[in-house]
């Protein structure tokens, strides 16, 4: 093999070595069956396609030569079965399309048959003889390319907005698949741009399909997240809410008393929250939460309990001991960091500037003998009233007086 052509397939190699640490990486940060999909996907097919080049008779010579004809005639169709499945799975299932279900799922199942088959007929077949073989596989193999994109293209049209791109990425599928079986059978007129052509749209097939399976598996994990909230706490922000809210508070309570610490209980009242309904429209409110539930939660720190009374009304509870700085002197930096402006984006993505109004209520308490529903509603009580008595620019730049109810 001339060298020009080793640093072609060499090059492909360390694409899809990339494309399997980073599915890897997904694999151990998610830990999900579809993450694992991805990887094996990627491990599997990109070997298919690794034997096909000849890197291995090039950088192994002693492998065995039957050894190489069984893997170049079973493990393409193996790898086309399973990849068959994962798109089936991919685009939902048979909760989404039974159809597509019966036709991935099926034809994977058929497609193992052919791969164990001609790898059995690769371990008894003359050398002189592969050839014919391997054009047999060529065929089978072009079969999960024709079912993928017949299901991508059925998903598409039935209104799932990834379908489309799959549907890109299985003609960048056929494309390789086609030029690897041609480089497979030494196909005469092909030269170095061929094989070029072939590497890269190797690794653009796998880049396309490798980000599709993530973010169809992060989306799927969002969904999961959701699902399994709890119904103590708010879906926009994660923080909790109602008795879970109650429960949290108490339990901080009973540890600052243990330790002896410093214990209030803020609220931060945020008058003029839907405000930004009129010019960005319905859902603002969960923009302006999710930020200021982040910023919160990084100005009071992860120790730190912080919930969501209602919309208007996050809580916090800061325990503090005495090393520390004084209960007020924070809870003004945690107002004064919360009402910084913001930037809230409409449906055509148009940034509308927004400055939360904060109200702020601090009740000291005696952890040992405070009743959490209490001390809430009296630092809700405080918030309010600073929200309707202090003027809109004050000498802390902390904005409060309340907005009309639209």
């Amino acid at each position: 093999m001339p060298i020009a052509e080793i640093a072609v397939w060499s090059a492909m190699l360390g694409g899809l070595l990339t494309l399997a640490a980073l599915a890897l990486a997904d694999v151990l940060g998610g830990r999900t069956i579809g993450a694992v999909r991805n990887l094996l996907f990627v491990l599997i097919t990109g070997a298919s396609c690794v034997v096909m080049t000849g890197l291995l008779e090039v950088f192994f010579p002693a492998l065995p030569a039957r050894l190489l004809m069984v893997l170049k005639a079973g493990l393409g169709p193996l790898a086309g079965a399973m990849g068959l499945y994962f798109v089936g799975t991919w685009l939902g299932g048979a909760r989404e399309d039974g159809v597509v279900h019966r036709l991935t799922a099926l034809g994977g199942i058929v497609l193992v048959c052919a791969a164990i088959a001609l790898a059995l007929l690769a371990s008894q077949t003359d050398p002189e003889h592969f050839d014919a073989l391997l054009v047999a596989a060529a065929v089978v193999n072009m079969v999960p390319v024709l079912l993928a994109l017949v299901a991508a293209l059925r998903a598409a049209r039935r209104g799932d907005p990834l379908a489309r791109w799959m549907a890109l990425a299985i003609g960048c599928l056929a494309l390789m698949t086609g030029a690897h079986y041609l480089h497979g059978l030494r196909v005469p007129g092909l030269g170095l741009g061929a094989w070029v052509f072939t590497a890269v749209v190797t690794v653009l097939f796998f880049l396309i399909a490798s980000v599709l399976g993530l973010l169809r598996n992060r989306h799927n994990r969002e969904l999961a997240r959701l699902s399994r909230l709890q119904q103590g706490a708010d879906p926009a922000t994660g923080l909790s809410t109602g008795s879970t809210l109650l429960a949290d508070v108490e339990h901080a309570f009973w540890r600052a008393a243990r330790l002896q610490d410093e214990c209030a209980v803020l609220c931060l009242y945020v008058s003029n929250l839907y405000e930004m309904n009129e010019a960005v429209g319905p859902g603002a409110e969960h923009q302006i939460l999710v930020t200021m539930a982040a910023r919160i939660r990084r100005s009071a720190g992860f120790r730190c309990v912080v919930g969501l009374y209602h919309p208007r009304c996050f809580v916090v509870v800061l325990s503090m001991d005495k090393h520390q700085a004084p209960v007020r002197a924070t809870a003004a930096r945690l107002a004064l960091t919360v009402s910084h402006p913001m930037v809230v984006f409409n449906e055509q993505r148009d940034r509308q500037p927004f400055r939360p109004r904060v109200g702020l209520g601090v009740v000291l308490v005696d952890p040992a003998g405070a009743t959490p529903l209490d001390v809430i509603n009296e630092a809700e009580r405080q918030a309010l009233a600073m929200a309707g008595s202090a003027p809109r620019d004050s000498e802390h730049g902390i904005v409060t007086a309340p907005a009309p109810l639209l």
